[in-house]
C-alpha cells in the first residue's frame, strides 16, 4: 500500500513527497503531552518518554499521514464533502484558511450542537442569516437606528459561527478533526450518523472514537498546518485532474455527437466546407479593400 503511494508521489513530485520524518520532526510533531497526562491507549503510538514528555513515533505518523491522503482522495473522487474542525486558538486560523483553499467545509469558532445530527435546524440558521443580510443590504428599511445595529451583531455572529458551513446542504462524507478531546461533540455527532472520523491525536486523547488516527503534537501551529496542508493539497490536486478529465471527456462526446451527425446525413459537409469557403473569400476581399 505505501510503495503504491509513494509511486504516485514521486510522480507528482509535491504533495505527500515534501512529508518526511525529518518535516515532521522540524514542525515538532513528535511532542506529546506530559507522561501524567497521558492515555494510556495510546501507548501504541508513542516511541519513548523523554524527559518528562512522551515523544511520538513519527515512523508511524507519516504512514498514517500516507493513509490518510489516500482516504480523502478517495472521498473527493467519490463526490464527497470533507468537514474540518479545529476550533482551538492554534487551529482554527489554519482550518479556515487551507479548508477554503481547497474548497471544503470547515468549523473554526464554537461547534454549534447538532451542526450535524440537527443539520435542518443549522440551514434555517443559515437561511435566517441570508435574510438578515439582505435586510442590511436594503439598508434596513423601515428599522430605527437601534433594530439596525442589533440586526447587524447578530449577522456578525451567525456568520462567525456558520461561514465555513453555508454552503453545506447534506452530511459530508467525512470529518477531519485537530484534537479530538476538544472537539469531543462533533467527533460524537459524526459516530452516532456513522459518517468516519479522521483526528490528529496527542498524547492526552482516547483514539477509540477515531477511524484513522494521525498521532502527532495537536497543540503546535507547525505541525497542524503541516499535516492539514498535506491533506487540503491532495483534495485540491485531486479535484483539479477531476476537472480536467470531466473537459476531456466532454470535448470527446462532442466530437463523437458531431462524428455521428455527420454519419446519420445530419451535417452537410459539402455545404458546409461551401459556407467556410466563402466566408475566407469575403475575409479575403474585404482585406483587400482595406
Amino acid at each position: 500500500m505505501i510503495e503504491r503511494q509513494d509511486a504516485v508521489v514521486n510522480q507528482e513530485g509535491q504533495g505527500l513527497a515534501e512529508i518526511t520524518i525529518k518535516n515532521l520532526l522540524e514542525a515538532g510533531a513528535h511532542f506529546g503531552h506530559q507522561t501524567s497526562r497521558w492515555n494510556p491507549k495510546m501507548k501504541r503510538f508513542i516511541f519513548e518518554e523523554r524527559n518528562g514528555l512522551y515523544i511520538i513515533d513519527l515512523a508511524k505518523t507519516l504512514q498514517q499521514v500516507r493513509n490518510a491522503a489516500e482516504i480523502v482522495k478517495e472521498c473527493v473522487k467519490k463526490h464527497k464533502s470533507i468537514l474540518f474542525v479545529g476550533t482551538k486558538k492554534q487551529a482554527k486560523g489554519v482550518v479556515k484558511e487551507l479548508a477554503e483553499e481547497c474548497g471544503e467545509f470547515y468549523v473554526c469558532e464554537r461547534w454549534l450542537g447538532g451542526m450535524l445530527t440537527n443539520l435542518s435546524t443549522i440551514r434555517q440558521s443559515i437561511k435566517k442569516l441570508d435574510r438578515i443580510e439582505k435586510q442590511i443590504a436594503a439598508g434596513g428599511e423601515g428599522l430605527t437606528k437601534k433594530e439596525l445595529s442589533l440586526l447587524t451583531k447578530e449577522q456578525l455572529k451567525l456568520d462567525k459561527n456558520l461561514s465555513g458551513v453555508r454552503s453545506m446542504r447534506k452530511l459530508p462524507g467525512l470529518v477531519v478533526v485537530v484534537d479530538p478531546s476538544k472537539e469531543h461533540i462533533a467527533v460524537a455527532e459524526a459516530k452516532k450518523l456513522g459518517i468516519p472520523v479522521m483526528g490528529l491525536v496527542d498524547t492526552n486523547c482516547d483514539p477509540d472514537p477515531i477511524d484513522y488516527v494521525i498521532a502527532c503534537n495537536d497543540d503546535a501551529l507547525k505541525s497542524i498546518k503541516l499535516i492539514i496542508n498535506t491533506l487540503t493539497d491532495v483534495i485540491a490536486k485531486e479535484k483539479n485532474e477531476m476537472r480536467l478529465v470531466s473537459r476531456k471527456e466532454g470535448s470527446e462526446e462532442e466530437d463523437k455527437k458531431i462524428g455521428e451527425e455527420i454519419a446519420v446525413g445530419k451535417v452537410d459537409l459539402a455545404k458546409s466546407g461551401k459556407e467556410d469557403a466563402e466566408l475566407k473569400k469575403t475575409a479575403g476581399a474585404a482585406k483587400e479593400e482595406n
